[in-house]
Parts: C-alpha cells; structure tokens; sequence
C-alpha cells in the first residue's frame, strides 16, 4: 500500500566512476513498487561517463510517481572526503522523513523498499541496515566473503545490535536507512567530513546516542557483487582497512596478531594428531556453524569452511598492506584524492 501523498523515502545514490554499474541501480529503484521514492544521484567528479548515464535515465522520465534528481559536483572543498561531501549535499536536498544511503554499484528488487520502511516503522526504527545479498563469481570469491563475516561474528553480535544496553552496531553502506530527523540531530555527514568507514561511524553515533538501531535480513531484496576476483578484497580494504582500525598501529598489531594465530593454530592442531587433531576439527566444525547460522545473509555454503585458513590470510594481509599503504604514503589514496592521515586520525577520534 503506498502512504501519503508525497515521497516516503529520499534514496541518496552517491557515484564516481560507475559508468557500468549506475544505470542498473537507478533502474532498480525507478521500478520500486508499493512506496513513493525520491533518488538523489551524485556524480562526484567522475572522470568517465557517470554524469552522463544519471542524465540519460533522468530525462527519459516522463512523470510517474518517483522522481530522480541528478547532481554534478566538479570540484571537493577542502576538509571533506569526496563520498562524505556527495551525501551531505544530497541530504540536504532530501524531503523525505527517510533517508535511504547506498551506492552506485547496488541493485534493488521492486519490493525492497517498501518492505524496509515497513519494517522500520513496525519496529518503531531510527535506524535500519538491510543485509545485503552477495553475488559471486566464483568458489574462491564466496569463501573469501564467508571467512571475513565469520571473522566480523567475533566483534559484532549482530542479535545484540536492538539492544540498547549493549554497545554493538552495525552499518553498511550499500543499504543504510535513517530518519531524516535523527539524521539531522546527529549533525549529519557535516560531523564526518573526513572519515573514510561513515557507514559505521554513523552506525556508531546512532546507536551511542540511544537511538533504536535494527539489522534486517532479507535474501535477494538488494543485490551487489563486492569482491571481484580471489584478491578483490586486498582493492576493497586499501581505504577501509587501516580505517576500521582507527589508525591506531597498536590496535592494528594486536589484530593483526590474533587473525594469525586463527589461521595457524587450528592448522597445527590437526597436523599434530591425537586428541589435539580433533580440537583443530572441531574448531572448523565451528567455523562451518558460523556460515551455516548466516547462510540467509552471506548465501555461503558451509563447505567454505574448509577455505578459512587461506581466505582469512588474504583478508589479514590486506589489512596490514592497508596500513602501511596508509602510513607510506603520509594518508589515504582515494579516487586520485590524498587525504592527509593527520586529518583522518583527529576525526576518527572518540569512536570505538
């Protein structure tokens, strides 16, 4: 049932050079059924033709109960990172009591949005994150994004995410929906001018500000192929690696230290036989229930288990390349943009 007379959600569609993957993704939303939608498509600066496929879906419109607006940023002020920057700009021009942050390369099923909004507003939601559905082109790529959920079980208890005496969140920037009004109380992308994981950061002040957060799985509603390629998550964790990690090397190092002993002990364990061989199975037979446990989320097979050692040795070394990446080059590196890492560790100040 579509509600009220003007659009429920603004649908913020921030992009630079995603000239294969933007014309998809506004298809997707303009065929949205059941709610009223608003998208706000940001070019931000794109050297290829992303402008210019934004402007070819939106002058083939011709009434219809969605609109799409489409806007080009040429130049990034000083102070502010480019995806950051693009939000902020679209938010402002949002009408919508929703706002929905997502990216170039997502696809939406007709129903998706309007059975998110339902959902947030049965929940009595401030905040919703729709997991996405993964697509993959190969074994390896499956594997790759199954050991790197499972390790994200050991930080974040999803099912604790509602709590609100508890201090777990969870973001994710294909599908981030927020009320406009909390948005806005939060200060907005205007407070996060620099931060390269806003996704989470946002995640983490609406849920440190006591605002009701909800993780929301729905298989096949949003589709994106995130890891291209048995390295592609070495590319996708250069920026957000050492980022997560708030920069910190200590923090870092520790990490680092405990995703190599993950890798190698249950390895050791089964070579050594006896009773400590059947420890390091029983610890697979555990990553295995893992994956089993969120195979609506990830779409994994629990036989991806059996690649835990090398996917997860693929995701620490791009953790520690994204550290040294970022510290070699004095910052991060991002769309042909240096952001000086002085300025990104003062604004990571005072998250996790």
């Amino acid at each position: 049932m579509e509600l009220g007379v003007g659009p429920l959600i603004s649908v913020i569609v921030p992009a630079c050079n995603e000239e294969d993957k933007i014309e998809g993704t506004l298809r997707s939303l303009l065929a949205t059924e059941g709610v009223r939608i608003e998208i706000i498509a940001v070019d931000d600066r794109s050297t290829d033709g992303t402008g210019a496929r934004m402007d070819a879906v939106a002058a083939e419109m011709s009434g219809g109960k969605h609109t799409l607006r489409v806007i080009h940023i040429k130049e990034l002020p000083a102070g502010w990172m480019g995806k950051v920057h693009a939000m902020a700009r679209a938010a402002e021009m949002a009408t919508s009591p929703w706002l929905l942050f997502t990216d170039g390369d997502v696809w939406f099923a007709p129903q998706a949005l309007r059975l998110s909004v339902g959902y947030g507003e049965e929940a009595k939601a401030d905040h919703v994150v729709l997991a996405l559905t993964l697509e993959y082109k190969s074994a390896v790529e499956e594997a790759a994004f199954a050991a790197f959920q499972a390790q994200s079980q050991w930080s974040v208890r999803l099912w604790k995410v509602a709590d609100p005496k508890t201090r777990d969140f969870f973001g994710a920037g294909g599908f981030s929906m927020v009320r406009r009004e909390v948005y806005e109380q939060l200060g907005g992308f205007a407070g996060m001018r620099m931060e390269v994981v806003e996704d989470l950061v946002l995640a983490f002040k609406i849920k440190r500000a006591g605002y009701r957060q909800r993780v929301a799985v729905g298989p096949g509603l949003v589709r994106l192929h995130w890891n291209h390629g048995a390295l592609g998550m070495v590319s996708l964790l250069e920026k957000n690696g050492f980022a997560a990690l708030r920069y910190r090397v200590g923090f870092a190092a520790f990490a680092f230290v405990g995703l190599t002993v993950e890798i190698l002990l249950p390895l050791v364990a089964i070579a050594s036989g006896g009773w400590t061989m059947v420890a390091g199975l029983l610890t697979y037979v555990g990553i295995a229930g893992v994956i089993a446990a969120n195979r609506k989320a990830n779409q994994a097979s629990v036989w991806t288990a059996v690649l835990f050692a090398p996917a997860t040795a693929v995701f620490l070394y791009a953790l520690v390349r994204s550290m040294v990446l970022t510290l070699r080059r004095n910052g991060v590196v991002w769309r042909g943009t240096l952001y000086p890492l002085d300025e990104l560790r003062r604004n990571a100040k005072g998250t996790w």
